[in-house]
């Protein structure tokens, strides 16, 4: 009744175009969230196959999920609880980002329990003011970090950070401060293999500064990180198609209320259809009135308040009947709604529209590594 049918050789497409665009830079594909509502497993194996560098998620959890999955790929996690106990990634052999002292004398703590050596990424804030220590703190950490080498317990992998993508100007001013801050890691003895500093969207606006590695997430799902621009604009193909079929269909008079609040009603003798997807499975309520889906080629405007487990489309004379095919969006391509439309329509992000997508949609994939 409700699926999401992800192109995982649509993923695999997209990562050979922004591959081509970095050149010789490593990429590290994003598969946090549940690869953004695509399915983490299936996206890692696929993107394993199709030869991707790295792989990053926010939490150990995730990590050690992919690792119970058998992807042997090198995994960084970078998102840590305070009271965070090490082991069990240590162990799995997941590389770990550090932001703070705390942090890497624990993640070395875990290493000598093992008798292992931790990989680490150290992380500078160099203006997002999110995770990441400030320039105040790089220092110390950095000192404190060449004697945990010296001992033996973590070897330092990569020092990366992550662009605001406010401004050109902005974005510019954290690559001299992210610069400024390797040149201190290495003038305090700090070896180390790999920057990184570039999302989807600055390794596209910012080649100077792909360095040796780049990070990219929503564009291997066929997104564009941009808001003025679509995914074709870089050759890029959605990856996610949400679908569901019309439950139930009747004929109603003119005068007729629709859903909650009567944001719709009928202005004469017409067709009501009923779709089995609501905000439980993801679509915003903000949707309401204002989203537009697909069917049998035509759009046709979601008028009702989005429920949670259901909307209502007014669809006149035309003969939809229960059963018929509804894509709430899509490939563009196809001539059906996109995760933008139904963003801009929301007034959030593609990003969240997919991120959000699940509940009790079954997800079902093309192109799947088994």
């Amino acid at each position: 009744m409700r699926e999401l049918i992800i192109d995982l050789d649509a993923v695999a497409a997209n990562l050979a175009t922004m591959r081509a665009r970095v050149g010789k830079a490593l990429v590290l594909g994003v598969v946090k969230a549940n690869a953004y509502g695509h399915g983490m497993i299936q996206v890692a194996r696929k993107l394993e196959a199709a030869g991707v560098d790295y792989l990053g998620v926010a939490d150990i959890d995730e990590a050690l999920e992919l690792r119970e999955a058998s992807i042997d790929l090198p995994i960084l996690a970078w998102l840590h609880d305070p009271q965070q106990n090490f082991v069990r990634a240590v162990d799995a052999g997941i590389e770990l980002g550090v932001a703070n002292i705390a942090q890497v004398e624990a993640i070395a703590k875990a290493a000598e329990h093992l008798g292992r050596v931790a990989r680490i990424h150290l992380k500078i804030d160099t203006g997002l003011g999110r995770n990441g220590a400030s320039e105040q703190q790089w220092p110390q950490l950095l000192q404190t970090v060449h004697g945990l080498v010296a001992e033996g317990f973590v070897q330092v992998v990569g020092i990366f950070s992550h662009l605001s993508c406010t401004t050109e100007a902005d974005d510019l001013a954290q690559i001299v401060r992210f610069d400024k801050a390797v040149e201190q890691a290495r003038a305090a003895g700090v070896e180390f293999e790999l920057r990184h500093l570039t999302a989807s969207d600055g390794s596209i606006k910012y080649p100077q500064a792909h360095y040796e590695m780049v990070r990219i997430g929503v564009a291997l799902y066929g997104l564009s990180p941009f808001e003025e621009n679509s995914a074709a604009d870089f050759n890029l193909r959605p990856a996610m198609t949400a679908t569901a079929k019309v439950s139930l269909v009747k004929r109603v008079e003119a005068g007729e209320g629709v859903s909650y609040g009567y944001l719709h009603r009928t202005v004469s003798q017409s067709t009501l259809a009923l779709i089995a997807v609501g905000y439980a499975e993801g679509l915003p309520r903000a949707a309401s009135g204002k989203a537009k889906v697909s069917i049998k080629g035509k759009t046709y405007d979601v008028n009702s308040r989005v429920a949670m487990d259901q909307f209502v489309l007014d669809v006149g004379n035309d003969s939809v009947k229960a059963g018929d095919l509804v894509t709430i969006f899509g490939d563009p391509a196809s001539g059906v709604p996109s995760a933008d439309d139904l963003a801009a329509a929301c007034g959030t992000i593609n990003y969240e529209i997919v991120t959000r997508m699940g509940g009790r949609f079954k997800r079902s994939y093309l192109g799947e590594e088994v």
